[in-house]
């Protein structure tokens, strides 16, 4: 049998997608932090990975298989500006780097909704009046109490969209025969949706989530299906950042398993 090697985050709001597949004989497993995940199929560490939907134009050849991804039709609960004054606002963004896809779409919201293209510093570098891009579970279990004003990324692209937002999907490296994968992958979605009450108790309530908010995020909040509407979705979002300049050159159409 022929092993895959996968790569993905251990934030929480993977579990769905990625539980199912901890004791596949067909899968090994490897975990990172979002910005990392398009080095290791770059380097062949992995064959695939639930890649940050930005990172798809950065090595040519990748195909998107649309077995399961992480995504919103609205508010996301994890995505997240904080300011101390009204977001628009905001002079420079000090921004959390773990997510090539947050800081892209934050610049677009900036560009599109408000009219400003801010300087973007590292989170760790951030000063008393920045705002701040958190994302994960940090945005739950850390976030900060100096900082009143927020907005939801995945609810201001709805507004100003009218679509769902794809964040991460399942990615393969180009001359990678899948077989069965994509079919496994589907399986594991399915079984990790029927198991919610499971991945609270064991992966939420641990780091520090509400079990209550935890259940409603991964049955309310997030998608975790790439249907039609939201790989457009994903086209728009990519035009867009090349157009703010989070993508540098053109980008390239999808290519869908």
């Amino acid at each position: 049998m022929s092993v895959f090697r996968l790569s993905a985050v251990s934030f929480f709001n993977t579990t769905p997608l990625v539980d199912g597949l901890r004791e596949d004989p067909a899968v090994r497993l490897r975990f990172a932090v979002p910005s990392a995940l398009i080095d290791d199929l770059i380097s062949r560490e992995s064959d695939v990975a639930l890649l940050p939907v930005i990172d798809y134009q950065r090595l040519p050849g990748l195909r998107v298989i649309p077995a399961g991804g992480i995504g919103c039709d609205g508010p996301t609960l994890t995505v997240r500006l904080f300011s101390k004054a009204p977001i628009e606002q905001t002079t420079t963004l000090a921004a959390d780097t773990d997510s090539h896809t947050s800081v892209a779409l934050a610049r677009v919201i900036f560009d599109r909704v408000f009219g400003l293209r801010p300087p973007i510093v590292p989170l760790n570098e951030a000063k008393e009046d920045d705002t701040l891009l958190l994302i994960g579970d940090k945005v739950i279990t850390a976030a900060p109490a100096d900082r009143p004003h927020q907005l939801d990324l995945g609810e201001a692209w709805k507004k100003l969209t009218g679509l769902p937002f794809l964040f991460a999907v399942w990615t393969a490296r180009g001359g990678i025969h899948l077989g069965d994968l994509p079919q496994r992958l589907s399986t594991a979605r399915e079984r990790g949706l029927s198991r919610v009450d499971t991945l609270v108790r064991d992966f939420a309530v641990p780091r520090g989530w509400p079990a209550d908010i935890a259940r409603r995020y991964l049955t309310e909040y997030l998608k975790f299906t790439v249907e039609p509407r939201q790989l457009e979705a994903m086209r728009v979002f990519h035009r867009m950042a090349h157009e703010v300049g989070a993508l540098e050159s053109p980008p390239a159409e999808l290519e869908i398993i």
